[in-house]
């Protein structure tokens, strides 16, 4: 499988031997605000233990934004290879603050109770900061999310400092993880070194989000 430039858009991935469409969605609608460069669009959004989480709560600090569905095998490419669960770890470990946000509409796929929620992160044994739900999608149409999983980076200035796909390998091969460039890592690398982002949008791959009303 090639490498997905941040400029070309993938329409299609081969899974398990087969061809597979990757589902997109042409345009989330006018309520998209995050821009790279822009300062992030303010929400707040339910976690799984019944807390309202503003994202103003993280003023000063890097925020990392992943939108998820439990049964898009892309996503499950980096939590059954454990790249998900390292970069969570790593990040907040420095403290940084990982918001895992699950934006699929009751009755789509990717769509998750509290229950379910805590589930899925035992079992995948994933560590952010906390896991919000957004059946409305309201959060992810703010940021663009189109597919999972799709990564935001918010600096401690406030500003979307990355937005798009976690890496340039749209595949759902465990193995691709180690060779891929992973412009997540890549984002916060420069950020850390106090230098600007030099990738700060890509076009997410993976599983599109059923938004309600879409």
């Amino acid at each position: 499988m090639g490498k997905l430039a941040p400029t070309i858009a993938m329409t299609a991935a081969l899974l398990a031997g087969a061809a597979l469409s990757i589902d997109r969605v042409a345009a989330i609608g006018p309520t998209a605000a995050a821009k790279p460069g822009v300062p992030a669009p303010a929400f707040s959004a339910p976690d799984i233990a019944g807390r309202t989480i503003n994202l103003g709560d993280y003023a000063g600090k890097i925020v990392i934004l992943e939108w998820t569905n439990d049964g898009c095998p892309f996503v499950g490419k980096h939590y059954d290879s454990g790249n998900m669960q390292a970069l969570q770890r790593k990040y907040t470990g420095q403290g940084d603050v990982w918001l895992t946000v699950a934006s699929s509409a009751p009755g789509e796929q990717g769509y998750v109770t509290p229950a379910e929620a805590k589930a899925d992160l035992a079992r995948w044994r994933a560590a952010p900061s906390d896991y919000l739900l957004d059946p409305d999608g309201v959060v992810g149409r703010l940021y663009d999310a189109r597919a999972t999983p799709h990564i935001v980076v918010i600096d401690r200035a406030g500003r979307v400092a990355y937005m798009g796909a976690i890496d340039d390998t749209p595949s759902t091969r465990l193995a691709d993880v180690k060779t891929a460039k992973n412009y997540l890592v890549a984002a916060l690398d420069e950020i850390a070194a106090g230098k600007p982002v030099t990738v700060a949008a890509t076009q997410a791959y993976g599983c599109s989000i059923k938004y309600k009303g879409a």
